[in-house]
């Protein structure tokens, strides 16, 4: 289940994941992304808050279909924060930034941990 954090006027999206992340939360987290590109920004910021997922009541059809749909707007995400407490997703966040680091241009992902959440949305709300 996610809800979002906080809204925003600008082209930031925050999101938390409670528990698993489901076919419905795909839809309303591209439905929300869709809203901010029809408002007239180019990119869309995110800010996805994953330290309360539990990976065994997530659909793993919804995480693939999230990756598919991601890529193929990847040109529209603008900075991507990911805030947690795993040492996994440490680690993995920056192997995405080299394998994406040509097509990334103006583009930052980075790992927050969960303690550093004002940090974060500090991040997600600048322009680097």
């Amino acid at each position: 289940m996610i809800s979002q954090i906080k809204t925003f006027e600008s082209n930031v999206l925050a999101f938390e994941v409670f528990e698993g992340f489901t076919k419905a939360d795909e839809k309303i987290c591209q439905k929300l992304f869709e809203e901010k590109l029809k408002h007239g920004f180019e990119k869309v910021n995110i800010l996805i808050k994953l330290d309360e997922i539990k990976i065994s009541k997530s659909s793993t059809k919804a995480f693939f279909e999230d990756i598919l749909w991601s890529l193929r707007h990847y040109k529209k995400l603008g900075h991507l924060a990911i805030v947690a407490h795993s040492n996994i997703v440490k680690v993995l966040v920056p192997i995405d930034n080299l394998f994406f680091e040509r097509a990334s241009k103006g583009r930052y992902e980075r790992y927050f941990d969960a303690s550093q959440m004002e940090e974060a949305m500090m991040f997600v709300n600048s322009t680097v």
